[in-house]
């Protein structure tokens, strides 16, 4: 169940969302009568109805209530109550101690992402933390709890340092006996409801070896898994991690402890403990977590004794690092008293364990659902997760897929999303569509809109709570709190660029890079800064970059995937590009790719193949009718029918170079020729000649050129602001275009061809319209607006005639409006006698609304469905504008992205560019 701010359970007010701690949500929350801020752990309504969770939800209340101690997080009280307003449901919550700091694995990921020697945490950080670890676990066993979930994810460290203990939802009062009912309790499926639900009592990659096989556990589960938490803090890495969770039990159960990806500073104590506690014999294992705590306390008092004791015990000598900090001291005297012979038979036994290969490379390829959408998809931090766009058998929406299951699933509530990415602590995911920037917490529900964008850009997130993101396709970088809240301008443009896009935030939260469009000495990679540091061009690219974990920038190159080492100190590029991947598909228009980094390490790519686009003709009811030319990977874009319907005017990218082309279905032929970058094609009435928008002065301007003759275009309007064509009037005498008034978003203008040429305000108000359209006989203008909250289908009546004074902003259009789309609804266009609306629906879906005139108004009717496309993009409006057109005839010719835009994921695990 979720809970808004000011919601009230007994004495607690509730301020915020915090996240997802073991069966609940978690909330920041004030009691007022002692006013300090606590923690709030909410039942989800979805468990409310499930006898056995609410009951084991009430036991976690219990268990930690009998816990008292410095290093686990204290319960203050259980609150249950009656139904909560506007939900209808009871709600059962534990209040808890707020713990502030990060956990473990949030700890972890950002330590990998830094310029260190190796991921992992150092002795002096280590220990004390592993201390803490012990105190707490020793002080639940005592008491006859056994947590049988603890991982990096479940500990968190305060800045003051203390370490506490979190989630104590798994665990159980300690059984003995061996009975049938007591295996089956501590069984990794709990029961056989849970079983049907998929459900694993603890997680796959820190089970003991006789829990992920199902047998009666006791506290030296938790030792176990207190070994696999600190070979994870020394080494970086996880010990098991397997495709899937049936993967990652077999190797908890059978799979090779690799103790020799040990450090080399790692304490000979320390190394020894770890091996005491992954026995998988839990007879042999350490029997006392109380043991550990004496090791470490001795090894952070005396840790010289710690480096030097145990260094002849033959079971340290599967550590590589004990065994050359063994070699390092005991050559001296091998030299001074053995024969070569003995030396050569030293060095033989200690050769093949000090080159410990590391792991090699593997790619490995993630099955999606259909895509209309290939370029959007995004690996979470962490690297255990991935989000992405697809359609299936249903509409184009986010799919969920953790890379320990073998199925995605899609998240509700997120249809017509794009371009995704996460936050820090890789539960949240925030997303663009239907005209807004919302973020989903996961598991909590429906998602939460932050902003209103005109169309997707890119967006990241930092560990302060901070998003960076581009409200639309001709601004800056704007910043605002995750949890919603007014943006404030970033970046700003320099002369000869048009807009900024695609940021990521770098480790450090504070430094970004992102892409800047605009002419090619502009346009490119730069490194910026929530600070005062001016920003730094890196690189010219074809695509925006992504940062991975040890200073590399990969970016898209000619189709190529791409890594350069980024110098933070000297804020430049070294050395040479090395190459991570071929062919790897991108956008030439939007200048975004198909690939994803994570700050674990993990990296993902798509082929060029799943950017492909064909201009397809289809009729009514949907049926496949032929093609307009050949599949195409050059960004093909906002197609446009010649008023004779034998040719196509497209806006397409080759080579970097953004142009206008004409289609006749046998060939393509090259409209503009300049190295400006080109958009937004339109015919006018008669196909003689053709409007389209260009960057070839810094701002867009509009230009128009002779159909019969191409690379003859000339200056038509040239202003301070960008600019783009939106449509030709029937009679000729009338470009409808869209603007961008700096003081407020996208309008839509007239500019009259004859007279004085002075362009006026259509469309002239605080909210976003773009995309119009002239009916045939030139009454009416259909366009999008999102004054409703999302993009709408809205037509106005239209005169030639400017109006004699240009109203103030926000004064509405002379004449009626009449919404048409009831649910959403973008790239409006009109059947040729007037008597139907297109548009396309929020799920990709084509719709037709029936429209009546009489006289001087008209009367829109119900929205119909007519087929499902693949339309590029699907139901969200993305960066290069109309996606299709409806030919006098009837027939529709739709940019639909091909079948092979299903083409896997990559996932690239264990890149080592300093191998190459």
């Amino acid at each position: 169940m979720s809970l808004q701010t000011g919601t009230r359970l007994g004495v607690y007010e509730v301020i915020s969302l915090v996240g997802v701690g073991g069966m609940g949500e978690v909330y920041r929350a004030r009691d007022t009568k002692l006013n300090r801020d606590v923690a709030i752990k909410v039942l989800p309504e979805t468990f409310a109805a499930d006898p056995e969770r609410l009951a084991r939800f009430k036991r976690e209340a219990q268990v930690l209530a009998s816990l008292n101690h410095p290093n686990i997080a204290a319960i203050y009280g259980l609150e249950e109550s009656g139904p909560s307003a506007g939900s209808g449901q009871a709600v059962s919550a534990i209040v808890m101690e707020l713990v502030e700091g990060p956990t473990l694995g949030e700890i972890l990921s950002a330590h990998g992402s830094g310029l260190t020697a190796h991921a992992g945490l150092s002795p002096t950080e280590t220990l004390p933390i592993a201390r803490q670890i012990t105190e707490a676990l020793e002080a639940a066993h005592e008491q006859g709890v056994v947590h049988r979930d603890l991982k990096p994810a479940n500990i968190k460290v305060r800045p003051d340092g203390v370490v506490k203990v979190l989630d104590f939802g798994l665990a159980a009062v300690m059984q003995t006996g061996s009975s049938a009912d007591a295996q089956m309790t501590n069984s990794p499926t709990l029961s056989m409801q849970a079983t049907r639900a998929g459900m694993i009592l603890g997680t796959a990659g820190y089970m003991s070896p006789e829990q992920a096989s199902g047998r009666a556990v006791d506290k030296r589960a938790d030792i176990w898994a207190f070994g696999v938490v600190l070979y994870e803090l020394v080494t970086g890495k996880r010990l098991f991690e397997g495709e899937t969770i049936a993967h990652t039990l077999a190797d908890v159960l059978r799979g090779e402890i690799d103790f020799g990806k040990l450090p080399a500073d790692t304490p000979v104590a320390l190394g020894d403990l770890i091996h005491r506690c992954l026995d998988r014999n839990a007879k042999s294992r350490l029997r006392d977590i109380g043991e550990a705590r004496i090791v470490l306390e001795h090894a952070i008092a005396h840790p010289e004794a710690a480096n030097l004791a145990n260094l002849g015990n033959p079971a340290n000598l599967g550590n590589a690092a004990n065994l050359e900090r063994w070699w390092r001291r005991a050559l001296p005297w091998a030299v001074a008293g053995a024969a070569v012979v003995s030396l050569g038979v030293v060095l033989a036994v200690w050769r093949p364990w000090r080159m410990v290969a590391r792991p090699p490379e593997m790619r490995l390829e993630i099955i999606t659902p259909a895509t209309t959408d290939p370029l959007s998809f995004a690996l979470s931090p962490d690297g255990t997760q991935l989000v992405f766009v697809a359609s299936g058998d249903g509409p184009s929406r986010l799919w969920l897929r953790s890379l320990s299951a073998t199925a995605a699933q899609p998240l509700p509530g997120t249809e017509g999303a794009a371009f995704p990415f996460w936050s820090p602590n890789s539960r949240s995911v925030a997303f663009f569509g239907e005209g807004r920037l919302a973020r989903l917490d996961l598991g909590t529900g429906r998602p939460q809109t932050l902003a209103t964008v005109q169309a997707a850009r890119g967006g990241t997130w930092n560990a302060d709570g901070t998003i960076l993101f581009t409200r639309s396709a001709q601004s800056t970088l704007v910043r605002m709190a995750a949890s919603g809240g007014e943006p404030v301008a970033v970046t700003k443009l320099d002369p000869g660029q048009t807009s900024h896009r695609w940021p990521q935030f770098l480790p450090d939260g504070r430094r970004f890079v992102y892409y800047a469009m605009g002419t090619p000495e502009t346009a490119g990679i730069y490194l910026g800064s929530l600070g005062s540091e001016e920003p730094r061009r890196l690189a010219a690219a074809d695509t925006a970059a992504v940062y991975a974990p040890s200073g590399w920038l990969l970016w898209g190159r000619a189709g190529t995937l791409v890594a350069q080492r980024l110098d933070l100190q000297s804020r430049a590029l070294l050395g040479d590009p090395l190459t991570v991947a071929d062919q790897v598909g991108f956008d030439g228009n939007g200048f975004s790719g198909a690939f994803s980094a994570s700050a674990a390490g993990l990296i993902a790519y798509r082929p060029t193949s799943a950017s492909r686009r064909q201009l397809q003709w289809f009729d009514r009811a949907g049926k496949l009718l032929g093609a307009m030319g050949a599949p195409d990977d050059g960004g093909l874009s906002s197609p446009r029918v010649s008023p004779d319907g034998r040719r196509v005017a497209v806006w397409r990218s080759v080579q970097s170079n953004s142009d206008i082309w004409l289609l006749d279905g046998t060939r393509a032929t090259r409209f503009t020729f300049d190295a400006a970058s080109d958009r937004y094609p339109i015919w006018s009435p008669d196909g003689s000649q053709i409007a389209f928008d260009s960057n070839r002065k810094g701002t867009r301007n509009l230009y128009v050129g002779l159909a019969s003759s191409p690379g003859s275009e000339t200056l038509l309007l040239e202003s301070p602001q960008d600019k783009y064509v939106s449509d030709w009037s029937p009679d000729g005498r009338v470009l409808l275009y869209g603007t961008r008034d700096p003081k407020a978003d996208w309008d839509q203008w007239m500019l009259p061809l004859g007279g004085d040429k002075k362009p006026w305000p259509f469309l002239n108000t605080n909210f976003l319209e773009r995309i119009g359209t002239f009916s045939a006989d030139g009454r009416w203008v259909a366009y999008q607006t999102n004054q409703s909250g999302r993009p709408e289908i809205y037509v106005r009546s239209f005169t030639v005639s400017a109006p004699a004074a240009v109203p103030d902003r926000g004064t509405p259009n002379p004449g009626g409006q009449w919404q048409v789309s009831t649910a959403g609804g973008i790239y409006p266009r009109w059947r040729a006698d007037g008597k139907e609306l297109y548009f396309i629906a929020p799920d990709g879906r084509m719709m037709a609304a029936p429209i009546l005139v009489t006289g001087a108004t008209m009367e829109p009717g119900t929205p119909v469905a007519l087929f499902q496309t693949r339309i590029y993009g699907g139901g969200t409006e993305n960066a290069q504008g109309w996606q299709y057109d409806v030919a006098r005839d009837g027939r529709f010719l739709i940019n639909t992205a091909l079948d092979d835009a299903s083409a896997p994921i990559t996932l690239l695990l264990n890149w080592n560019p300093q191998a190459k």
